[in-house]
């Protein structure tokens, strides 16, 4: 694998650490800025949205600009995003902080897939995908925790200060490992539009959205789940997470590995066993170690989705992928939003703290639905395909007239 995917997976860990940690530092900054924990949830939601909404409008005004100094830009932009977030003096603006942070993200993952596709062999893309995605998974596991201690026990702002530098890490390492890929020629933007025109592309983000929703409508709830139904101690909550990341470390390797074989069969096993596997925690919730083990299959079974499905995405909008490649980041974040909506509602409707986890699995099994009519719709087409290239199917000759 290229260094240059190094350099891709840094950015990537600062991304996903700056877009995490925020959820274990509310209370010190609501106390801070004097807001209410609600109030400070907006940082969550405010980067979401941000994600959603950046992807396409960054990525359409970095088509004119080649792939590696839009990649710098968008790390400069992240940059000085977290920068503003550990220095604001109010509320207002550490939200403008997390927005402008958040405008690099979908973009960042977008136009990091392609490029990181370009870097291998055909038969090693969604190996090369996996592995920038490394970056955003290990951010679980080590940024995420190590930000959160830094921030309970130095001060969120230094936090923020510290994922920024990962950030300048990041940007020079694209500076100086990424090579000067050249623009395809003849792209433009309406070539990049007509990528949506594609049935198999729309699919591939619904699934990404009810796939990776799924996963987040169990775990954007984890903390009252594990606490009030499991018996855990508050500050196991953490460690619980460590174990979620953990798990999406290997699911998205394995994911990676797998889709480069045999990419729709690793979709249907995933998607079907995420979907058993959360059924399963409302169950499982009840007991500790049965707990920790469905979190952990959660976090793999999750992230072995995010590989094919952003390969899936590259294959059928060939030609033009960087847009909905970024759209398709964006998707993961509408999926995440969504769920959490979804979850807050069964919850808060008297089904409890485990019913978010059928909300989860009725997700997971819709995506997996969408999976199979996908297949099934690309079947049809190569066997259309196949009677159009071979010529008219014989049959009553029609008398020719000159």
């Amino acid at each position: 694998m290229p260094l240059a995917l190094l350099a891709l997976a840094i950015g990537a860990f600062g991304i996903g650490t700056t877009e995490f940690v925020i959820m274990g530092l509310l209370p010190e900054v609501a106390g801070d800025f004097g807001v209410s924990i609600p109030t400070a949830g907006l940082l969550v939601t405010g980067y979401a949205l941000g994600v959603v909404i950046g992807a396409p409008l960054m990525t359409v005004l970095g088509t004119k600009v080649p792939r590696k100094r839009m990649l710098m830009l968008l790390m400069a932009f992240f940059v000085a995003g977290n920068l503003l977030s550990a220095v604001a003096p109010v509320f207002a603006i550490m939200l403008i902080g997390r927005v402008i942070a958040s405008l690099a993200h979908g973009a960042f993952f977008g136009i990091g897939s392609v490029v990181a596709a370009e870097l291998v062999a055909p038969h090693k893309k969604a190996g090369a995908i996996a592995m920038m995605f490394t970056g955003l998974t290990v951010a679980n596991v080590v940024g995420v925790p190590l930000g959160t201690l830094i921030g309970q026990n130095v001060g969120w702002r230094v936090t923020f200060g510290v994922v920024a530098a990962l950030g300048l890490v990041g940007l020079a390492g694209i500076a100086k490992l990424v090579p000067d890929l050249p623009r395809p020629e003849g792209v433009h933007l309406r070539h990049e539009l007509a990528a949506f025109k594609n049935a198999q592309v729309l699919l591939a983000m619904a699934m990404t959205v009810l796939g990776f929703g799924g996963v987040f409508a169990a775990i954007t709830y984890i903390a009252p789940m594990m606490t009030h139904i499991a018996g855990f101690a508050d500050g196991s909550v953490t460690w619980l997470l460590v174990l979620f990341g953990l798990g999406m470390v290997g699911g998205n390797l394995i994911g990676g590995k797998f889709a480069d074989r045999a990419l729709m069969p690793m979709l249907y096993v995933s998607l079907g066993a995420l979907a058993v596997v959360l059924a399963l925690f409302t169950l499982t919730a009840h007991n500790k170690i049965a707990a920790a083990v469905t979190i952990t299959l959660i976090g793999a079974l999750g992230f072995a989705t995010v590989p094919p499905l952003q390969k899936r995405v590259l294959d059928q909008a060939h030609g033009a992928p960087t847009l909905a490649s970024a759209v398709n980041i964006g998707a993961f974040n509408l999926g995440n939003a969504l769920s959490a909506w979804l979850g807050g509602i069964v919850i808060a409707a008297g089904f409890g703290y485990t019913a978010p986890n059928w909300v989860g699995a009725a997700l997971a099994a819709a995506a997996l639905v969408l999976a199979v009519l996908s297949a099934a719709l690309e079947r049809r087409q190569g066997a259309d395909n196949a009677v159009l290239a071979s010529g008219t199917p014989a049959g009553p000759r029609t008398p020719v007239h000159h």
